[in-house]
């Protein structure tokens, strides 16, 4: 014990030194001895449980400090670890991006060579194909055609044995052909080696028109298709407005005669149902409002009127014939017959 704890606990106890030692200071003295000893077991104990807390405490730092190095280990590995995956990744989309380019790049230059190939294929057979005469047409045979004979169809195509036969257009030569009035269409196939079809489909002389002192044929289109002076058994069209410079081969009536044309062919329609279209031999067709027609095996002009109705016109035309056979005359069938209107004849007198 020191000096300073000495007189603390004098102090404590108001302990005044005495000189003379009696039985009752020695009894006072070992007390306090007594006391000094059981004050220092007790620091003892605090300093032990002191020790012991403090010791507690730096292991539970220590733990903790073990338990936050291995979490942030942890932490620092799983981040080591998503590091190097994305480098992989990244690694690996590089690689995929050079594989798509290497693929593109193989893709292109075989589509380039193939492509090469056959245009040289292509080439190759093209020259061979125009300079071999096995290939030079040998025969050249036309279909369908009867108003037009083949020589002038050949002609016309410009075509020729001993030519190429890949040395035009099929297409120009079908322009060239159809040149002909007669002709509508025409088709040109290659027979290969060496042969040339053409097939025609021709117009038909349907109506003669009048023209100067001949006649000009034409379709039921109203293309003219020829002039001649010769007449045939063909109705003969009278009253066309067309200008006499249009009639040429290959040109078409004007848009007016076009109409009435159209209701003469209705007329010769009617009449075919009636049987009597072989007999028409003349058409006028001057008034829209008064078309009339003319069979010279009856002597007889009929007058239909503006020609509507004329399915039943035809009907009372072909009783009027038959009631007046061989008697020349005029049947007129110009009327509405829906509105009582009488068809009649009337005798040539």
């Amino acid at each position: 014990m020191t000096n300073k704890e000495k007189e603390k606990i004098n102090d404590l106890y108001h302990i005044e030194p005495i000189k003379e030692e009696t039985q009752e200071t020695k009894e006072i003295q070992k007390e306090d001895i007594k006391m000094q000893k059981e004050e220092t077991k007790y620091q003892k104990k605090k300093r032990k449980e002191r020790e012991k807390r403090i010791k507690q405490k730096q292991k539970k730092e220590k733990t903790e400090n073990e338990k936050f190095d291995f979490e942030t280990e942890t932490v620092i590995g799983m981040a080591q670890k998503n590091k190097r995956k994305q480098e992989l990744e990244k690694v690996k989309k590089i690689e995929d991006k050079n594989e798509r380019r290497r693929k593109k790049r193989i893709k292109r230059i075989k589509r380039i060579i193939k492509w090469t190939s056959i245009i040289v294929i292509i080439a190759g057979g093209t020259t061979f194909a125009m300079i071999s005469p096995i290939f030079n047409i040998q025969d050249i045979k036309v279909l369908e055609n009867s108003e037009v004979s083949a020589d002038t169809i050949i002609s016309l195509s410009g075509l020729s044995k001993g030519q190429n036969i890949f040395r035009f257009l099929s297409s120009n030569v079908e322009e060239q052909i159809k040149q002909e009035p007669y002709i509508q269409s025409a088709e040109v196939k290659r027979i290969f080696p060496n042969q040339i079809q053409i097939t025609v489909e021709e117009r038909k002389r349907d109506f003669s028109v009048e023209f100067l002192n001949g006649y000009a044929y034409i379709n039921n289109q109203g293309y003219i298709l020829e002039i001649s002076n010769d007449k045939l058994n063909l109705p003969v069209i009278q009253g066309a407005s067309t200008n006499e410079e249009q009639f040429v081969p290959g040109n078409r009536l004007n848009e007016e005669d076009l109409e009435r044309l159209e209701v003469a062919i209705q007329i010769m329609s009617a009449c075919k149902s009636c049987g009597l279209d072989s007999k028409v031999t003349r058409i006028d067709i001057t008034d829209k409002n008064d078309y009339s027609i003319y069979m010279e095996s009856e002597k007889k002009t009929i007058y239909l009127g503006d020609g509507s109705n004329l399915g039943d016109k035809m009907l009372w035309v072909q009783a009027i014939l038959a009631d007046n056979e061989g008697i020349e005359g005029e049947i007129y069938v110009d009327g509405d017959l829906t509105d009582n209107f009488k068809p009649r004849f009337r005798q040539k007198v």
